[in-house]
């Protein structure tokens, strides 16, 4: 089992993850719980929590551009 130290950065405290457990890209979103003495740190997990929201940002253009699509009438393809 590998060992790391806590140490201070400004108000916070942080732990340096040692090179065999890092994950290969940085800047990522983690998660973190305390569950007893244990520190649990996971990728974030997407949400759809604010997917109206994302859909609210989308400009008038674009909304309007898919709903004239979606009334254009349908042909069938050809099969191969």
């Amino acid at each position: 089992m590998l060992t790391t130290k806590v140490f201070r950065n400004g108000n916070s405290q942080a732990v340096r993850i040692p090179a065999e457990l890092a994950y290969p890209q940085t800047g990522m979103t983690l998660e973190i719980e305390r569950i007893g003495d244990e520190l649990r740190i996971r990728p974030a997990r997407r949400s759809l929590a604010n997917v109206l929201d994302i859909f609210a940002r989308f400009s008038p253009d674009l909304v309007a551009a898919l709903k004239d699509r979606s009334e254009q009438e349908q042909h069938e393809r050809d099969t191969f």
